[in-house]
């Protein structure tokens, strides 16, 4: 985009904070970025404008205006601020502030100097190939129960199986999945957004699913959607299958993708194929494959005999 057409060309160092941000968004539209991204970004930068005077310039504020902020936020505001909401948010800023510099609306950009603070999430919680075992039994024994029911099986081990996230289990369609496939049977994972092409991939399905699946076809007869109910209602049935196994962990949709991720990675799948498997990009890996290790390190000294 040229600066003659950039929504900045109205904005000078005098522009107060409110009109500045509105700019900011229409260009981060333009460019193509997730409404969801920029709708983040927003309310960031909202946060920041309501903390610093109504008519302070975007020239006007310093670094020290904005690490004042970043301390109201964890100290000051009276409203929890985790490590992984302040990293987004101190992002926002920088991106922020960068733009209108290179833009050349304020001659120094005051968040150049702000320290990032990098976050990685806490190690995820999986299953045990005991507990694996254990909540596959269960899961089965609804297909064999006085009125069969093999929606349980089919959901858990079909997560189990190929590490797929929540959404994209809900989104599975009947087309997606081909039974007749040269290679064997296989999950088309897809996405409606062309954003998100990337995450499109192919997954091979285990033939033990494949007849569970078969039955629960002729139970269930899904139209269009293969688990055509609410996120929280499947939700619920992953945690029936694991008190019933007496897991003290709580079963999950992401519980079962980190598993099925880490019995992959200990497998020693190529780890290529497992971040393609995963429908991850490459900068995601790096944290991603860095949390397998730990657990397959972890795995191993409670499993190493005494």
């Amino acid at each position: 985009m040229s600066s003659e057409s950039s929504p900045s060309i109205h904005i000078t160092s005098q522009t107060p904070l409110l009109p500045a941000i509105r700019s900011w968004e229409i260009y981060l539209l333009d460019q193509g970025k997730s409404p969801y991204t920029v709708r983040a970004f927003q309310n960031d930068l909202q946060l920041l404008a309501g903390y610093l005077p109504p008519d302070r310039a975007i020239g006007a504020i310093s670094t020290r205006d904005l690490n004042n902020f970043l301390n109201w936020l964890q100290q000051g505001r009276g409203v929890p601020c985790s490590p992984k909401s302040l990293s987004r948010r101190i992002t926002s800023i920088k991106s922020f502030f960068r733009w209108l510099h290179q833009s050349g609306r304020i001659l120094v950009d005051p968040a150049e100097k702000v320290v990032q603070q990098s976050v990685i999430s806490p190690l995820p919680t999986v299953l045990t190939d005991e507990e694996v075992e254990k909540v596959l039994e269960v899961a089965n024994g609804y297909r064999t129960a006085k009125k069969p029911d093999a929606r349980p099986y089919t959901l858990l081990l079909l997560l189990l199986s190929t590490g797929i996230k929540k959404g994209e289990c809900l989104s599975i369609q009947t087309n997606h999945i081909d039974l007749e496939a040269p290679g064997g049977p296989i999950l088309f994972v897809r996405y409606a957004s062309p954003r998100n092409r990337y995450k499109e991939r192919k997954i091979p399905l285990p033939e033990e699913w494949v007849a569970a699946y078969q039955e629960y076809l002729i139970q269930y007869q899904p139209k269009d959607v293969i688990f055509p109910w609410s996120p929280r209602r499947l939700e619920y049935l992953l945690e029936d299958i694991g008190e019933e196994a007496g897991l003290e962990k709580h079963l999950s949709f992401d519980m079962c993708r980190w598993t099925c991720a880490l019995r992959d990675w200990k497998s020693d799948m190529n780890r290529e194929h497992l971040r393609q498997k995963l429908g991850i990009s490459k900068i995601q890996w790096r944290e991603v494959s860095m949390k397998l290790k730990q657990l397959s390190q972890l795995d191993e000294k409670t499993t190493k005999p005494g």
